[in-house]
């Protein structure tokens, strides 16, 4: 008992090497904590060496020299609130001559060592208006300078939603502008949990694949599809999982479905013709060295003294050290590569995965398509498209095409337009308002939509057919059976 309280304690607290989010105000930023690397955030730098030991979710204030330091608790009488207030701001002129201060006077008070509250009090004190302003224009003015001069920090542990919100906010185009609540979204339509199969293709910089193994808690199998040649996961690695994590994560290309479905995939192909295209370079590049020793000694005059530098011996020998040690160093990448692709391969070979996550900038009706027969029936899928023409258009033209005779697509949500095909897909929306006293509104600056999410569960193919087969021979039998009563009766009258 006394070790899993250490550990959970050492869990929330920050370390060296741990991946962190620094928030201010609105503003997010994941960065790891290195000893004494210099971090910018929010045009301020500074170290993160005193953060470590404290726990996470605590305020600091950045000090000059860029150190942190403990952000004191609050009091009764902290309070910038102004005690006067006026009822309107109808007589109040924006000339710019309200405030006595003046640049030069705020750097004065910055390098006599005041603080960002101190300063923020100065502001106030000179302003000939705020006093006239109406008690919610105080709280806005205080808020905006609040904001500008106080130098503090929070550091928080990643998770789905702060780094969802990070990426949003920063960087929407990197992960095709899925927002926080869709997020959640899939990860409650695709049944998310522990010890569960599931296979995730996307292109959202790898905050997908993090979120999914987040929810999974290190316990199951993460099968990741990748285009290209190679996966990103930027965003899966900010979340700083431990290394139990990441022996249940796999990897795959998208490329050698084809091959894998049809039973010839061989993995030692691309690792031989690797091999000897780096023995061919080898070759090449030890030719052009003879050559080379061989066009110098025969220009050199002959003479009866013969004389070897050791210097250019010593460079030659180091040089087919190093390069004996890079083809030794990527024999051992390519056999780890190899040894992943047999791994992955053998997941998906037994087609039982227990559910399926796309979330990419393709177009989700082919890959939909090739990577639903990994799936085992009854499991569900959940595909995410930022545009709905590329939702309605091609899902249509599968179903047209009725080339999913075994799945059962779920009415998972109302849709703000018509259903297509007998089916509806996901519109996720969120409207953010502001809620304070006597000032409850929408908010002004709020994200358009969400894109739109499809949703379905597998169903065994054999048993699909023989539902149909039945209920298209239901009607014959009952026809055969009107007609025999027919014939009897006819008997009996005659």
């Amino acid at each position: 008992m006394a070790e899993c309280g250490n550990d959970s304690d050492a869990e929330s607290r920050i370390s060296y090497g741990d991946y962190v989010v620094l928030k201010r105000g609105d503003v997010f930023k994941s960065v790891q904590v290195e000893n004494k690397k210099k971090v910018v955030f929010e045009k301020q730098w500074f170290f993160l060496d005193h953060a470590v030991g404290q726990l996470y979710g605590t305020r600091f204030e950045i000090e000059a020299g860029g150190s942190l330091k403990l952000k004191a608790a609050k009091h009764s009488g902290d309070s910038l609130d102004s005690k006067e207030a006026g009822q309107d701001n109808r007589h109040i002129v924006d000339d710019g001559r309200s405030q006595k201060l003046t640049r030069d006077d705020i750097e004065t008070l910055k390098e006599q060592g005041l603080k960002g509250q101190e300063i923020v009090q100065q502001l106030i004190d000179n302003s000939t208006t705020f006093k006239d302003k109406t008690e919610f224009a105080q709280e806005k003015y205080i808020k905006k300078k609040k904001k500008k001069y106080e130098s503090d920090v929070t550091i928080l542990k990643p998770s789905t939603r702060l780094l969802a919100m990070m990426y949003h906010g920063r960087e929407p185009g990197k992960i095709c502008h899925l927002r926080y609540d869709t997020m959640a979204q899939i990860l409650t339509l695709g049944n998310i949990h522990a010890g569960s199969k599931i296979i995730v293709f996307e292109t959202c910089a790898g905050l997908v694949l993090g979120s999914v193994m987040e929810r999974m808690g290190g316990f199951g199998s993460v099968i990741q599809m990748y285009p290209g040649g190679g996966p990103t996961r930027a965003g899966m690695e900010s979340f700083g999982f431990p290394s139990h994590f990441h022996e249940t994560l796999h990897e795959f290309p998208l490329c050698k479905v084809n091959t894998l479905l049809a039973g010839t995939l061989d993995l030692s192909e691309k690792d031989a013709d690797s091999e000897s295209n780096g023995s061919r370079n080898g070759q090449s590049e030890s030719s052009q060295e003879t050559s080379g020793v061989s066009e110098e000694k025969s220009s050199e005059p002959q003479s009866m003294e013969v004389s070897v530098d050791p210097q250019e011996e010593m460079r030659r020998a180091e040089r087919e050290r190093l390069r004996g040690q890079k083809a030794q160093e990527k024999k051992v990448k390519m056999e780890e590569k190899r040894k992943k692709l047999a791994s992955a391969a053998a997941l998906l070979e037994g087609r039982n995965a227990d559910g399926l996550v796309i979330a990419s900038r393709f177009h989700p009706c082919p890959v939909l398509m090739g990577l639903l027969k990994f799936i085992a029936p009854s499991r569900p899928f959940v595909v995410y498209c930022q545009y709905r023409e590329v939702k309605r258009i091609g899902l249509a033209s599968v179903v047209q095409e009725a080339v999913l005779p075994n799945l059962l697509f779920s009415k998972i949500f109302w849709s703000y337009h018509p259903p297509l095909e007998g089916f509806d897909f996901l519109f996720t929306s969120v409207s953010l308002f502001q809620v304070l006293p006597n000032r409850t509104h929408p908010v002004l600056l709020m994200s358009g939509g969400g894109g739109y999410l499809l949703s379905g569960t597998t169903v065994a193919a054999d048993s699909a057919k023989a539902r149909n087969q039945h209920k298209s021979e239901e009607p014959v039998a009952k026809r055969l059976k009107l007609d025999e009563i027919k014939t009897a009766c006819d008997d009996n009258v005659v």
